[in-house]
Parts: C-alpha cells; structure tokens; sequence
C-alpha cells in the first residue's frame, strides 16, 4: 500500500474504533468505553509509576559519583 492508502485506513480504523465504544455505553458486558477508561487509567498508573522508578533510579546512580 502506499502511504496515502495506509493513512486514509488508519484513519477509518480510529474513526470507526471511536464511534463503536462511544454508541457501545448501552450494550451491558460489551461496553467498550468503560474498557478504554479502565486501560487508559491502567497504562497511566503504570506510567508514573515507571517514571518514578527511573528518577530513584538515576537518584542512586548519582549517588555513587
């Protein structure tokens, strides 16, 4: 494919990725939303977390010089 063909697909994947979770609220166990928040909210937890951990880290690299 060339790039415009991926792009315009891309496009159309996040697109219609969004609008399904979005009219998905009302389906019960198939919420979609509801899953992207619970892993939007896990990945950034995860993120502080490894930040702080590489701050202790470079904190006690500094330590030794």
């Amino acid at each position: 494919m060339n790039k415009w063909s991926e792009l315009f697909v891309g496009l159309i994947l996040v697109v219609g990725a969004v609008i399904i979770a979005y009219y998905s609220q009302n389906w019960g166990a198939w919420n979609f939303w509801s899953a992207a928040g619970e892993f939007f909210k896990g990945g950034a937890f995860w993120l502080v977390t490894m930040i702080g951990a590489l701050f202790i880290l470079l904190g006690i690299s500094d330590l030794k010089n």
